[in-house]
């Protein structure tokens, strides 16, 4: 039982402003027509994949004031990021963390270090 729940990655809790990506091989040219140079891929410092988690977003501060007397505790509130789960992500390589789990790698990114995504479904206003 404990096995099971340690080999899902369904049960990743993701914090704060940050997103579990899972990397691809770098391509100079993308399904979306986007057509990265060449230089890109000789320096690689920029990565890309696809988000599998996100976190629930960037911290804000609370403007309640608590006296010391209350024993309410409110609940923290946090802003939205624009990263979701399944877009492609174009990332900063130097601040992504890498781990392994069941061999396979996956990178956790701050939302601040993703320079583009690419959405699919993503519709004009």
């Amino acid at each position: 039982m404990i096995q099971e729940y340690l080999n899902s990655v369904d049960k990743f809790i993701i914090i704060g402003d940050r997103v579990l990506i899972k990397p691809r091989e770098m391509e100079t040219h993308m399904k979306s027509g986007l057509v990265l140079p060449a230089t890109v891929k000789e320096k690689e410092e920029i990565q890309s994949g696809y988000i599998i988690k996100t976190g629930p977003g960037y911290p804000i501060p609370s403007q309640d004031i608590d006296e010391p007397w209350k024993e309410t505790a409110s609940q923290p509130k946090f802003m939205g990021m624009q990263a979701e789960e399944g877009d492609l992500a174009i990332f900063l390589k130097s601040r992504a963390h890498e781990i392994e789990f069941e061999n396979e790698k996956f990178l956790i990114v701050p939302h601040a270090a993703i320079l583009m995504l690419v959405r699919d479904d993503h519709e004009l206003e």
